[in-house]
């Protein structure tokens, strides 16, 4: 029977949650890094127990660890992550320049085919990749040397680059989102780049439809289907069907259309999942309600999935990089809360049981479908 490694950052260390193919009883390990801001933790596609994870804090910097034996043990890679080639300044909150700062790294996607080439996105809104399971990484300077690059400025979060997306069917084909900025596309590896936000609409910038700008929340995608791109963004849930050349609103019949994270049904690519806040000042859970909504006609009708969810009093969020889906069938569904806990669904939504409840504050979840 398969099994299950769920991989959890929180503010205050990783924690690795690993069950059977039934994901009813769970064992937890962890705090790893205890204490430590752990943004992101993710396997390798071409190697279940190569994991990388982002660690990270205000006192001692940024570290990437990796783990060559499923979490078991961690040595640090490189953490010299040095702006490449690109001088100048970025826009700060008020439109003023503001010299490009490395901060944090938001974002970890190892290549779907070799365990030893890992990307990171990181604050200030750069890509990095290493090819050396990342002990060395350098920067792929043509996205921010983009001619809009000095226009991009930081959404309340930070001007983070925290989704990269690769081309299942494409190697040299990636697709990356920043806040606030946009998304953009490279079809050459990340030499050059264009930016994808045609139909995007964003009443808080100076013109609503401009070509960056636009705080872009997160991107999903099936593999199957890699033309076929969904977005959360702030305020508004899209789809681009032609690889992000043009956007349309699908936010349909949701009660809010404010949210953060966005998944697709591992085996039904018009199946997918948002979880909406009440709004861009309060980040919570519409009249205190829990509900993940799943449309199954890739978006503009909405089902509200709440069996096994907290339906009065909950005040949590649910943060961009906080949800991901199994590939076992049923699919499970997973996602954690700045509350601290981590819920599972095991027949792709329908109903929902918590695997931990008492975590620090949950910044990311992936899963992995193990032999």
């Amino acid at each position: 029977m398969s099994k299950v490694r769920v991989l959890v950052g929180t503010r205050k260390g990783a924690f690795i949650l690993t069950s059977d193919g039934k994901r009813e009883k769970w064992d937890v390990s962890g705090p790893h890094f205890a204490g430590w801001e752990i943004f992101h933790v993710k396997g390798s596609p071409a190697d279940p127990n190569r994991l990388y994870a982002s660690q990270c804090s205000g006192w001692f910097g940024q570290v990437i660890q990796r783990s060559n034996d499923g979490g078991k043990t961690w040595a640090p890679g490189g953490n010299k992550f040095a702006y490449d080639g690109v001088p100048g300044t970025h826009q700060w909150y008020d439109g003023t320049p503001h010299p490009w700062e490395f901060k944090r790294v938001w974002h970890l996607e190892p290549s779907l085919t070799d365990p030893e080439t890992v990307y990171a996105g990181i604050e200030d809104a750069a890509l990095f990749r290493s090819a050396d399971g990342g002990q060395n990484w350098q920067e792929l300077s043509g996205l921010r040397g983009h001619g809009s690059g000095p226009k991009w400025q930081p959404g309340a979060g930070g001007m983070c680059l925290h989704t990269i997306i690769l081309d299942p069917s494409d190697p040299k084909r990636i697709f990356i989102a920043i806040s606030a900025a946009g998304a953009f596309r490279t079809e050459d590896a990340g030499t050059t780049w264009r930016p994808i936000n045609q139909g995007l609409r964003s009443e808080t910038i100076p013109d609503p439809t401009a070509e960056v700008g636009h705080c872009v929340h997160r991107i999903a995608m099936h593999r199957s289907r890699p033309r076929v791109l969904f977005m959360q963004k702030h305020w508004d849930v899209m789809r681009s069907d032609d690889a992000g050349d043009s956007w349309k609103e699908v936010s349909g019949n949701l009660p809010t259309d404010f949210g953060f994270v966005i998944d697709v049904h591992a085996h039904e690519p018009e199946t997918i999942y948002v979880v909406p806040i009440k709004s861009d000042g309060e980040h919570f859970p519409l009249e205190g309600k829990l509900r993940v909504y799943r449309s199954r006609t890739g978006g503009n009708e909405w089902e509200a999935l709440t069996k096994g969810l907290p339906q009065q009093d909950c005040y949590v969020n649910v943060l961009r990089d906080a949800m991901a889906i199994d590939s076992l069938d049923k699919c499970g569904v997973y996602f954690g809360t700045t509350g601290g806990q981590v819920y599972a669904s095991a027949d792709a939504g329908d109903s929902w049981a918590p695997i931990v409840r008492d975590l620090p504050a949950v910044l990311s979840v992936e899963v992995q479908t193990l032999p």
